[in-house]
């Protein structure tokens, strides 16, 4: 069909290629000898094939000896290319470009592991090490390797799936010829492995093939499976061929699939590069025959025009059935594929990825096997009854993070632990969107903690639950989920009273700005209220020193509200109510900071690392710890390196002096404050640690889910209550990780008040001062030939009266008008006040008899120096 419309499309071609057919038998022996026979006796120039990849690698050699171009159009092996013969032409997609769509779809479903079922041989064995690359750079791995043989029977393939159910992970990636695939997905059907929760991804091999009138049937077996698959371009060449394929072929009972498009594709270009190189006919040149050498390989001859052709062919450029035809390297180029998914009897284009950019298109709706379109988590916990095995730590102290009783432990090793690190697994598994039961197991005081992880590396156990602190050599081996503590390794140090420092302690709570501040503030409300009562309160009046001291006494008094004199004026009044709020924040604020420095009174003995190593003092560590590698690679000797297994055996060691200072992470030393936290102090971490983990193997899909969950945990209150009930058992430590040094306050945490307190009191004077002001208006303002020195010291004056017009003076009044008749009998002195002198013009119009006023004897009062009498 290929050879009739190209030679139809360009009939001026000089060349015509003319076919020599020879059957294959699906056989590498038989595909060899057809080979060898078209070589030695029908002087090709060319040959379509191999078929299969296990049929290539003689027929490849055959081709570098006799320079004649291979060109396979069904080959796909990556396994062909390290034969490195330039021969060899792939019109076919190499199988390392799909696993790059196979890798995009695993991680946009984010499922971690992978079962890989192939078959064994070139064909199946060559794509596995690219296909565990690919799956590593997305996270991924594969589990476990699956491998069945050609002539595998149902038993073997029956028992190998039921090996395979057995097993967590329920991703399988199937790569193998239809004819054996086929089989293994019965069987898995047959055995409920195409229920919901499976997942079967098929490899292009397999779904280029689905579709043929040959397996039409087999779409029902592969209900919800999904397939990796070439991306072929629509177009109206593509759809006249398939019609008129499905005619000729429709008595074999099969169409034309995309191998057919290449083998299509390949003879195009094969009759282009002919034609390119302009010769009529391809001769060989005779091979050298020794005497020795009677084989038929040896007489093979050397076809001369073989590198022409092979550099034509590489040049090639069209755009074909299958769609751009371009080789690099001598291998086809395409990097899109069609992600399908079986649905009955169709097949559903639900994506597509570029494996070269790795960019995937948004998938479509999904029908997983069992009908589901929930998306397969991708593994299972309970598979056949199993439980989770998880081992615990069997500890000498520090039970509040994990407590064994080996007495209860039944003799399998199976227990329930008890502990803060096992309250935050449990609660953690909780959490999880599906049901993981646990099996606690012991174990006996490990060493150090790298044996307890290296059970779970070697497969004993499916998790640890425990004290387990994330280090890098740990991580190397074993998966750990977010941290559930707070991380770093602190120094602990006893602590010392700094008595002959606190002569003047009293004066630490606040700073000199505030003190100042304060004072001043103490002088000016003080003035401001002998301002407003002055005129109007026998409080605030009296001689001069009299006066300045009932200010400051009454100002400097609101701090303990023991000020006797009353306060009568509105304005003053509400001067004094905002001034009492400041001084009540100000001296609570003021005692609190002083109990807090006070209690802080204490000082560590030792700061530094350096400290302790120059001075060779003996530190504390946990036994089993990393720590003790840690100090030793600081410069810590052996011998001045002390274990304790326990908070209590910790504080002996500190109290009676065995060691200067001890080394734990941050966790440790919560337990051991909430016992003895007068008594000793951390100071800053000499060592970065990233806190407690849990432990899972390798890709394990547990670890991300429980990391989700401790993050729940973490933002809710759960993992406050949980370290509450195991961690404090008493009232809370000042905080370990702060500066032991004081911090006093400042000005800038009261401005807000002051600024209040200042802008009442400010406010205050203006509407004293106005409405004083307005009462004397006609001094200021009527007598205008007056200096205004003289208008402001009469003011003055005015000002040191008595304000007789205030309720205060006239309730006296009243009072004085009802004295008994004995009280009143004294004749009352006369005054005579003269107003002020005008000028001419305003004296003859205004001008008015003396006044008299009636004044009490033991008034003080400043007269004008005119007109009294």
């Amino acid at each position: 069909m290929s050879l009739s419309d190209f030679y139809e499309d360009h009939p001026k071609y000089r060349t015509r290629l003319v076919l020599h057919v020879r059957d294959s038998m699906e056989d590498a022996v038989q595909a060899s000898a057809a080979a060898l026979d078209l070589i030695k006796n029908e002087k090709v120039s060319a040959i379509i094939g191999p078929t299969s990849s296990m049929q290539a690698e003689f027929m490849i050699r055959l081709a570098k000896k006799s320079q004649v171009p291979t060109i396979t159009f069904s080959a796909t092996s990556p396994l062909l290319t390290s034969i490195n013969s330039q021969y060899f032409v792939r019109a076919t997609l190499n199988d390392v470009s799909q696993v790059r769509a196979i890798a995009a779809i695993v991680k946009s479903f984010e499922w971690r592991r992978v079962i890989a079922i192939y078959v064994d041989n070139e064909s199946g064995e060559g794509m596995m090490p690219y296909l565990i690359i690919a799956l590593q750079d997305v996270q991924a791995s594969v589990v476990y390797k699956s491998v069945i043989s050609l002539e595998a029977n149902d038993d073997q393939i029956e028992k190998e799936l039921y090996k395979l159910m057995t097993m967590q992970t329920r991703v399988f990636v199937l790569h193998m010829p239809p004819n054996l695939g086929f089989r293994v997905i019965q069987k898995a059907r047959d055995i409920k492995m195409m229920e919901e929760g499976y997942v079967w991804l098929l490899t292009d091999e397999m779904t280029n093939w689905i579709g043929s009138n040959e397996r039409g049937s087999s779409l029902e077996n592969i209900q919800g499976l999904l397939g990796v698959r070439s991306y072929i371009p629509q177009s109206k060449e593509l759809e006249h061929f398939r019609l008129r394929g499905k005619k000729k072929f429709e008595k074999d009972h099969a169409k034309p699939n995309v191998f057919a498009l290449w083998a299509y594709d390949s003879i195009t270009a094969l009759a282009m590069a002919v034609e390119k190189i302009s010769i009529k006919t391809l001769e060989y040149d005779n091979g050298r025959v020794s005497s020795k050498d009677m084989t038929d390989m040896v007489t093979l001859g050397v076809s001369r025009h073989g590198p022409s052709l092979l550099k034509a062919l590489s040049d090639v450029r069209f755009k074909g059935l299958a769609g751009e035809f371009k080789l690099i390297n001598r291998e086809l180029e395409s990097s899109t594929f069609e992600i399908i998914n079986y649905i009955g009897n169709k097949e559903r284009i639900i994506g597509l990825v570029d494996s070269k950019s790795e960019k995937t298109t948004a998938f479509r709706q999904v029908t997983w096997p069992g009908n589901s379109t929930v998306v397969p988590k991708g593994w299972e916990i309970s598979t056949n009854g199993k439980k989770l095995i998880v081992g615990v730590p069997v500890k000498r102290g520090f039970f509040d993070f994990v407590s064994v009783n080996t007495k209860k432990s039944i003799t399998n090793g199976e227990t329930t632990p008890t502990g803060y690190s096992i309250d935050v697994f449990e609660a953690a598994l909780k959490k999880l969107p599906y049901s993981v039961i646990p099996k606690y197991v012991h174990f006996k005081s490990p060493k150090n903690y790298d044996d307890l992880v290296n059970q779970v590396h070697n497969g004993r156990w499916d998790a640890v639950a425990g004290d387990v602190t994330i280090r890098l050599n740990r991580s190397l081996y074993v998966d750990f989920t977010l941290p559930y503590t707070e991380s770093g390794v602190f120094m602990l140090v006893p602590m010392k009273d700094k008595e002959n420092k606190n002569t003047w302690v009293f004066l630490e709570p606040w700073g000199i700005d505030l003190w100042v501040t304060t004072g001043c503030f103490f002088v000016f409300i003080g003035f401001v209220v002998w301002l407003l009562e002055h005129r109007v309160n026998d409080d605030f009046r009296g001689p001069p020193h009299h006066q300045i001291g009932t200010s400051f006494w009454f100002s400097f008094s609101t701090l303990n509200f023991a000020h006797r004199e009353k306060v009568v004026s509105n304005l003053a009044r509400f001067v004094v109510v905002v001034w009492c709020f400041v001084v009540l924040v100000l001296t609570q604020s003021y005692t609190a900071n002083l109990t807090s420095f006070l209690i802080k009174r204490l000082q560590a003995t030792s700061t530094t690392v350096e400290d302790l190593i120059r001075n060779g003092d003996t530190v504390g560590y946990q036994r089993g710890s990393f720590v003790h590698e840690l100090l030793k690679n600081q410069g810590f000797q052996e011998s001045k390196l002390k274990a304790y297994d326990s908070s209590e055996e910790c504080h002996m060691l500190m109290s009676n002096r065995t060691v200067s200072a001890a080394f734990d992470e941050v966790a440790y030393f919560k337990v051991v404050l909430s016992q003895f936290c007068s008594k000793y102090a951390m100071v800053e971490p000499s060592f970065k640690s990233a806190g407690f983990g849990f432990v899972f193997p390798k890709n394990s899909p547990l670890t991300s889910d429980v990391s989700k969950a401790i993050l729940s945990l973490s933002e809710g209150n759960e993992m406050k209550n949980i370290e509450k009930n195991w961690l404090v058992r008493q009232s809370p430590c000042p905080d370990p990780s702060t500066d032991l040094s004081h911090n006093r306050l400042g000005l800038s945490s009261f401005w807000g008040l002051f600024l209040i307190a200042g802008l009442a009191s400010f406010l205050a004077l203006v509407l004293f001062l106005a409405n004083f002001l307005y009462e004397q208006r006609h001094t200021l303002f009527e007598d205008s030939g007056i200096p205004f020195l003289r208008k402001l010291m009469f003011l003055l004056r005015i000002f040191n009266e008595k304000d007789r017009k205030s309720h205060m003076f006239k309730e006296s009044a009243v009072h004085n008008r009802s004295s008994p008749p004995s009280t009143q009998c004294t004749p009352r002195p006369s005054v005579e006040i003269i107003p002020w002198p005008r000028s001419p013009s305003q004296s003859q119009i205004r001008e008015s008899e003396p006044r008299r006023v009636s004044l009490d004897q033991s008034e003080d009062l400043f007269t004008p120096t005119t007109g009294t009498r």
